[in-house]
């Protein structure tokens, strides 16, 4: 009888730990998934600075502005919002590849501080992504590698996708001048 409660407590500890071990998994994909959203919300706080001091060179671009506040008016943390983001990550490239044709503009202190900002907030918008998709990895292992699939199943814990680059931000960018 002893055998028999001592089983079925080790039994529960092995479910407890396994169970804690996905909402641990699951807390760290939801903190990068906010951690994204917190360096993308730095970038589209930039961006209409970086197009008002680009308007007066190359008025054509504002579609760049219209793009961010698109992307504001979705839910914040959204896969909508991050999907959006895609359009601004085009729009901006497009918009510093314009500004390499006016040579004033390029040499403007205020321009090349939001450009020298930009780019800080890019590179830490891309670790923030690599450290979600890798919280995204070690979610998705637990879900299908055993045990953890067995208790993925009875407690309906899905597979998380990868935070991924758009088609549109694969492409290289054009500029019409």
């Amino acid at each position: 009888m002893e055998i028999f409660i001592g089983g079925i407590i080790l039994a529960l500890i092995v479910v407890v730990i396994i169970y804690n071990g996905f909402i641990s998994r699951r807390n760290a994909m939801r903190n990068g998934f906010a951690s994204i959203d917190v360096q993308l919300k730095k970038r589209w706080d930039l961006i209409p600075n970086l197009v008002e001091t680009v308007k007066g060179f190359a008025t054509h671009e504002r579609e760049v502005l219209e793009a961010v506040v698109a992307a504001r008016s979705a839910e914040p943390g959204s896969r909508e919002r991050f999907a959006r983001e895609g359009q601004v990550s085009a729009g901006v490239g497009r918009l510093l590849a314009v500004a390499e044709s006016y040579p004033e503009l390029k040499s403007s202190g205020q321009f090349l501080n939001l450009q020298r900002n930009l780019t800080e907030v890019e590179s830490q918008i891309s670790a923030s992504r690599r450290a979600y998709n890798a919280a995204v990895t070690n979610w998705n292992d637990g879900v299908e590698a055993f045990p953890g699939v067995i208790f993925a199943r009875i407690f309906d814990f899905k597979r998380a996708d990868w935070f991924e680059v758009v088609a549109s931000e694969r492409e290289n960018v054009e500029v019409e001048l």
